[in-house]
């Protein structure tokens, strides 16, 4: 596999992970960041990052936008539910996450 390959494949994944993510709603970022270490907000900062590292401008806003599909207020308006005791407490024993 030669470098440009390899790119188009990470992009593919990036894409499908976006992609599933979009449908998963039901999936929240609280439960993401207990089991897997990162969200949909660590995904759009790593996107920010990575447009920043390349010259490219890109507001945090966009960033997000990118990752959640729409803009992330009308996200959490639709689809964030409050964390339960469980999930915040899981939380606080957790690691931190990017």
């Amino acid at each position: 596999m030669n470098d440009q390959q390899r790119l188009e494949l990470e992009a593919a994944a990036f894409r499908r992970l976006v992609e599933h993510l979009g449908k998963r709603t039901d999936v929240q970022n609280i439960d993401l960041m207990n089991l897997a270490g990162f969200c949909r907000n660590c995904l759009s900062k790593w996107y920010k990052a990575a447009a920043d590292e390349h010259g490219v401008a890109i507001s945090q806003d966009d960033a997000r936008e990118a990752v959640y599909g729409m803009p992330y207020a009308e996200w959490k308006a639709l689809y964030q539910k409050e964390a339960s005791p469980e999930q915040a407490a899981a939380f606080a024993q957790g690691k931190a996450h990017d």
